[in-house]
């Protein structure tokens, strides 16, 4: 038998529990220093980085529960100081931190982070310039976000007190310590609303809180509080610390306070400087007005001994509008008389209308008479000239001529032949006879050669246009 089997015998997991137990009871509390990398939040909710420095790297492990209540956001890059204690994950067969609180590394390390965060938040803009708006001259309702216990809201109010009283609606918030930051971001965005639930609306927020070191102002410097800060629709005083101490909030705030009590301060005005400066307005105004008024009297003065007496220029007027009413009265008087006149001389001039609507019957009828006798004589006459102007026509017609013995040569376009001229060799013609015969010839050259000295002899009568099997002859 080897040596060897003097050796006990495990199996991977018993062993890697072992591994487990050992380092947990041998490191069962410790506190690291280190730099957070690596960090990531799990949908779970719990927390997997990583801590190191320049010569190692160890895992940690936050859970969920512990993340809640840390005092510092993990980031990455920040230097912490944690406490916990090492344990390993058997089937990985890694070892690792487990977090149970976690600190800044000195304020060194603080200031770094917030230097990192301010450039964060005012490349957003959260810190500009044309974001601040002013404070209200004289607000009805004051919002105060503050510890309801500390001497803060004691020295606001009574501040108040001294220089013009006005309501104040205190929402109780932590103002340090864990949880601080998301109960003073619920203050403020609670005040946007709180006219919904039967109160005024404060004109003016005033957040605040006393002195203390740059790990109890923290709260004012986390992101949530200052982005808070920055979508407020009211106007927003930061009075946060000592005049020396200095917060993100500050930045973000339309107006920054010194301290608290600076903050009443701007918040309203002094009720008794108000007054006087009142009483002084009132005094000067009267004075401007009394002296504007002497001066507009000594000018009434001036006119009224320039004006004379009214009653005086009132004479001459009331004598002549009495004159013109006088030739006015005359005018109208002549010009009745004469409109009487000359209705009396046409009334003289006008008949009885029953004799003169005789008169007109009388000369209608004896135009009636004239006119039937000159139209019976005028149509007798046209009826005449209409006879004798037939005959010439039928007279002189070309039919009474073709009745003779005559006829008539037209063209192919129908227009009447007058001459040899009009037609060439080849054209189409149509002669018409007496009683509208027709007959169609064509022209040939022998006519306009030679010259005929015999007549023709006489042809066979025919009636109408020639049998089709009969051919053409010339016309000549």
């Amino acid at each position: 038998m080897s040596s060897s089997s003097n050796v006990p015998e495990f199996s991977v997991k018993d062993l890697a529990f072992s591994l487990k137990r050992s380092i947990e009871e041998q490191y069962g509390h410790v506190r690291v220093r280190g730099e957070l990398s690596r960090v990531s939040i799990a949908g779970s909710g719990h927390m997997y980085s990583s801590l190191k420095d320049d010569g190692a790297v160890i895992d940690a492990v936050c859970w969920k529960g512990v993340m809640s209540k840390l005092s510092v956001k993990p980031e990455e890059g920040l230097e912490v100081i944690v406490t916990g204690r090492v344990s390993t994950f058997p089937q990985r067969s890694n070892y690792q931190l487990i977090i149970e609180t976690m600190e800044l590394a000195g304020e060194g390390a603080l200031l770094k982070m917030l230097e990192e965060r301010k450039k964060k938040l005012a490349a957003e803009g959260l810190f500009a310039t044309d974001r601040k708006r002013e404070l209200p001259f004289l607000p009805e309702v004051i919002g105060v976000v503050t510890s309801p216990t500390g001497a803060v809201i004691r020295d606001i109010l009574h501040r108040l007190q001294d220089r013009f009283p006005r309501d104040v609606l205190l929402w109780p918030v932590l103002v340090q310590g864990q949880g601080a930051a998301e109960q003073v971001a619920q203050a403020i965005e609670g005040f946007q609303s709180i006219d919904e639930q039967g109160l005024k609306r404060p004109d003016v927020l005033i957040v605040a809180r006393g002195g203390g070191s740059l790990e109890d102002l923290m709260p004012f410097n986390e992101e949530i509080v200052v982005r808070a800060i920055a979508n407020s629709a009211i106007p927003v005083i930061s009075a946060v610390g000592h005049e020396t101490d200095t917060t993100l909030s500050d930045f973000a705030a339309d107006v920054r306070a010194p301290t608290p009590t600076g903050a009443a301060e701007m918040a309203v005005p002094v009720r008794a400087q108000l007054r006087a400066q009142i009483l002084d307005n009132e005094q000067r105004l009267y004075g401007s007005l009394s002296r504007s008024l002497e001066i507009k009297k000594e000018r009434l003065s001036y006119l009224a001994s320039r004006l004379g007496e009214p009653s005086r220029m009132l004479d001459s007027y009331s004598q002549r509008v009495d004159m013109e009413s006088s030739k006015l009265s005359s005018l109208f008087s002549n010009y009745v008389s004469r409109k009487r006149e000359r209705y009396a001389a046409l009334s003289g001039r006008m008949a009885a209308p029953s004799s003169r609507v005789r008169e007109l019957n009388e000369t209608l009828k004896q135009w009636s008479e004239r006119l039937s006798n000159v139209r019976g004589s005028s149509v007798d006459t046209k009826k005449i000239r209409l006879d004798q102007m037939s005959g010439l026509l039928e007279a002189y017609s070309f039919q009474k001529v073709l009745e003779r013995g005559y006829s008539v040569v037209r063209d192919e376009s129908g227009q009447i032949v007058k001459s040899a001229d009009m037609i060439n060799s080849d054209d189409c013609v149509s002669i018409e006879f007496k009683g509208q015969q027709r007959l169609n010839a064509i022209i040939t050259d022998d006519v306009q050669k030679r010259k005929v000295k015999d007549a023709p002899p006489k042809k066979k009568r025919t009636t109408g246009l020639k049998a089709k099997d009969e051919k053409q002859t010339s016309l000549f």
